[in-house]
């Protein structure tokens, strides 16, 4: 899936268990449209939901506290604001201009990349996003984090606060 708005991670070779899961739990939260795809990665998953992501990812948090054992596949979701084909120029352009807009100039920021399937390196995607965003870097407790996900020859990007990013094994404390 080329287009997608949520990356989530399973259990690797339980991706169409987990696609069935997603299917079930987007129907719960209103959204009984939503596309999700196994990728060629394996533990990861693609979501195109017509709900906003970050209201997506809130909604599922709550169903997991609540109905914890709805949740046996989903392991962590993603929101993904902007997809790019994966280029160096492509991502950074696209991650400086949305952080440029939505991390406030008061605020610090970190970049984090998690890449699969690419010959780019961190360092490489790191230095051309933060050299293009004039804002205070904090590595360690960042107001928000532009979350860079590589998946072979596409990439998700989002600005968020760091709570955004849900893992269910934390929540949940399997």
């Amino acid at each position: 899936m080329q287009r997608f708005n949520l990356l989530i991670s399973t259990y690797r070779n339980r991706e169409n268990d987990c696609v069935s899961e997603l299917w079930y739990l987007f129907r719960e939260i209103g959204d009984d449209q939503a596309e999700a795809q196994k990728t060629r990665i394996s533990g990861l998953v693609t979501v195109k939901t017509k709900l906003d992501p970050f209201e997506a990812v809130r909604k599922l948090e709550a169903m997991a506290k609540e109905r914890p054992w709805d949740f046996r596949y989903v392991l962590k979701l993603t929101p993904i604001e902007v997809v790019v084909p994966t280029s160096l120029e492509e991502i950074s352009k696209a991650a400086s201009e949305l952080a440029e807009r939505k991390i406030p100039i008061d605020e610090s920021f970190r970049v984090t990349v998690n890449k699969r399937a690419t010959a780019l390196r961190t360092h490489d995607i790191i230095e051309a996003i933060a050299s293009r965003i004039s804002r205070k870097v904090d590595l360690t407790n960042p107001d928000r984090v532009v979350q860079v996900e590589v998946l072979a020859d596409v990439t998700g990007i989002s600005v968020l606060k760091p709570e955004e990013v849900v893992s269910i094994v934390k929540l949940l404390g399997r």
